[in-house]
């Protein structure tokens, strides 16, 4: 990789840094790492509620989390029995992190990809024996078997070229036994 698009990836990524920074800030006023969630259902005439409030876990429950309590005095006891309530924690910079890295992988597998499509035609030579796959009959008469020419296939790209060009044969047989059975079969 250049220099240049290393440098390039570096700036994305402190630009990604520091826009989730301040969206975590900005969202810090409402969200903490612990808290306690209570979820009240229904209750005579009063319609269900959710409480989150910061508390400790051992404070966990609906007399420290419910305020101001929706039900006169007597009816306290009962009402909190209903509740459910959970003490939750998360790791809000583990999540951060998890984000910056799936962003960064992203990121550089796009900066590949745009890499291999510029660079590809530059490396691709142009190969005498490699000839559209328009008529199977004819590819195959005109193109020289590979046991028979001089050992090929050293290098990485002419394996992926040599996959390739037996791939598209397949696709290319399958395309014609298709078609000849839509043919038969109409």
């Amino acid at each position: 990789m250049s220099c240049r698009a290393g440098s390039w990836m570096f700036a994305a990524a402190a630009v990604i840094v520091c826009l989730l920074d301040t969206a975590v800030f900005a969202e810090a006023k409402n969200f903490e790492d612990v808290r306690c969630k209570c979820i009240c259902p229904p209750y005579r005439n009063i319609s269900g509620n959710i409480y989150n409030i910061n508390v400790t876990q051992k404070d966990c429950n609906c007399l420290h989390v419910v305020d101001p309590m929706p039900v006169p005095g007597h009816d306290v006891e009962a009402y909190c029995l209903l509740c459910e309530c959970k003490y939750e924690e998360r790791s809000s910079n583990t999540i951060k992190v998890t984000i910056i890295i799936y962003l960064s992988v992203v990121g550089a597998l796009l900066l590949y990809m745009l890499f291999l499509l510029l660079v590809d035609p530059l490396i691709r030579k142009h190969d005498p024996y490699t000839q559209p796959l328009h008529n199977e009959e004819d590819s195959e008469e005109m193109r020289p078997r590979a046991d028979a020419g001089p050992a090929r296939g050293n290098t990485v790209l002419e394996r992926v070229e040599g996959a390739q060009q037996r791939w598209k044969k397949q696709v290319q047989e399958q395309r014609k036994t298709v078609f000849d059975r839509h043919k038969l079969l109409s």
